[in-house]
């Protein structure tokens, strides 16, 4: 892959931007969820950060796929949840402020934990010297292209509250201009691969989205949490934020490489339409929920408002 301007200058100013955005978005109050309900989140990283590697490699490994394109799948179980699990998780009638707590957590803890776990499928796939795996220079880019805009984002969040909310859209719609130029770019360039491409990943990342979700909802609820976090958990894990694995595939700074970008980019398609079903059917269990409780009701309201029998008049 020839570097371009694109990808050179565009994307890695894309990455920052998109990381700065996320961290106007967190404040510590974020982070103290964990001790109100260190359980739910613990069951919530357990999926995102040990079950979901394994699945992803299982996957890879089972269907075929070349190479680079299972790196990118590993990329992309590596990444955290994406903001949009937010939006899906209230549609769906889950536990909203789990899943902001579990974005916040699991976005600071992946700056750790991916560097490794793309280290691993490089040397596993690849093999040890045909690719620069991340070693320590790597992992210096990494936080410094990630880690300082998230640290910088805060630091506005807490200091100027009222800008922060008022440039939450426009810093998320540059960069979603940003990262569609770049992969338009990169696209352009692989033209003649990309139905390939999507026909070896595109059932790969079907198959991956939809066990992300069914671990991220049955593991939950074997673990006895309540369906609210069961759900909100499910939406988490299920949405993965496939913007940062494109960007880290893409930018000459990390990986460099547009092929390990492709599971992320055809996941991104696929989870809104997984994750809008599941949304819907767990909504549909809640109202369903609330039906069959709801005829208890007004046999309680009569007991408690039934009108006292009074005494006829005298005379």
């Amino acid at each position: 892959m020839q570097d371009s301007i694109a990808t050179a200058v565009l994307l890695p100013l894309a990455l920052a931007v998109i990381m700065f955005g996320l961290g106007m978005s967190l404040t510590p109050a974020d982070f103290a969820r964990v001790i109100r309900v260190p359980r739910a989140v613990f069951v919530g990283l357990f999926c995102q950060m040990v079950l979901l590697p394994g699945v992803a490699l299982l996957l890879a490994h089972g269907l075929g796929l070349s190479p680079e394109l299972a790196v990118g799948l590993m990329l992309l179980a590596a990444s955290p949840g994406g903001a949009t699990a937010n939006l899906f998780s209230h549609l769906a009638k889950g536990d909203v402020a789990l899943n902001v707590t579990l974005t916040a957590v699991n976005s600071v803890l992946s700056l750790f934990t991916l560097p490794f776990i793309v280290n691993f499928a490089l040397d596993h796939f690849m093999g040890a010297g045909q690719v620069i795996p991340l070693q320590a220079g790597k992992v210096v880019q990494v936080f410094a292209v990630v880690l300082v805009p998230v640290a910088i984002g805060m630091l506005v969040h807490a200091r100027r509250p009222d800008f922060a909310r008022r440039a939450t859209k426009p810093i998320k719609a540059a960069s979603v201009v940003f990262l569609v130029c770049v992969v338009l770019a990169a696209a352009l360039k692989e033209r003649a691969h990309l139905g390939g491409y999507f026909a070896r990943v595109g059932l790969a990342a079907l198959a991956f989205n939809v066990c992300s979700l069914g671990v991220g909802y049955v593991v939950p609820l074997v673990a006895r949490l309540p369906h609210r976090q069961a759900v909100a958990i499910g939406m988490e894990i299920g949405i993965h934020n496939g913007t940062l694995a494109i960007a880290i595939a893409m930018s000459p700074l990390l990986l460099g490489n547009a092929t390990m970008a492709i599971p992320a980019a055809v996941y991104s398609l696929v989870m809104f339409v997984t994750a809008g079903t599941f949304a819907w059917l767990s909504s549909a269990r809640s109202e369903a929920t609330k039906i069959e409780e709801t005829p208890l009701a007004p046999l309680g309201l009569l007991g408690r408002h039934r009108a006292p029998i009074q005494a006829p008049p005298e005379g």
